[in-house]
């Protein structure tokens, strides 16, 4: 629900490189400062907008004692100037299944609701980040399988769909 502060792993499952995981909502920052302990000991409110910092990962055990699952980045991007129009927060941890599914529940943990497919996306629209039109070429982007439909909807994402429209319409 917009309100809520949402949290989703945007990086495919499996075993790869790294994962990112990303949080947005008026509490973002304040549950990753739950999740992550930055290695120069700062809090991450006090931290610039737009720079990665390096830490530990911490996620609660079956005891809900939390302790360090990975070393990780952390970066902050404050509202209205971000992708949803929100404070948003975006975790990058190692890709490996376990670490992946530990930092995602740690940030359920520390509050954050499950986003549902599309959330960020939507929320960028509610708050005017992003037209309808853009908004649907985003899910294009994602579905597109040949390099034509890529640039069809990489296209409509810049706008170009949405100039037509309103030039039609002060015709």
């Amino acid at each position: 629900m917009i309100g809520d502060t949402i949290a989703a792993v945007s990086t495919p499952y499996g075993k790869g490189g790294v994962a990112l995981l990303r949080v947005s909502g008026p509490e973002a920052v304040a549950l990753c400062e739950t999740v992550f302990l930055p290695a120069g000991g700062e809090r991450l409110a006090a931290l610039e907008a737009r720079r990665a910092t390096y830490g530990r990962i911490l996620a609660p055990d079956e005891r809900g004692e939390w302790h360090s699952v990975d070393d990780g980045i952390v970066t902050v991007f404050r509202a209205p100037a971000s992708f949803t129009g929100e404070d948003v927060a975006e975790i990058s941890c190692h890709g490996g299944t376990a670490v992946t599914r530990a930092t995602l529940a740690a940030a359920f943990a520390a509050g954050a609701a499950p986003a549902g497919p599309g959330d960020f996306t939507r929320r960028a629209f509610v708050n005017g980040k992003l037209s309808l039109t853009k908004a649907e070429a985003v899910g294009e982007i994602l579905e597109a399988k040949s390099d034509a439909q890529l640039r069809v909807a990489a296209s409509q994402c810049r706008g170009a769909l949405s100039e037509k429209v309103e030039a039609a319409a002060h015709a």
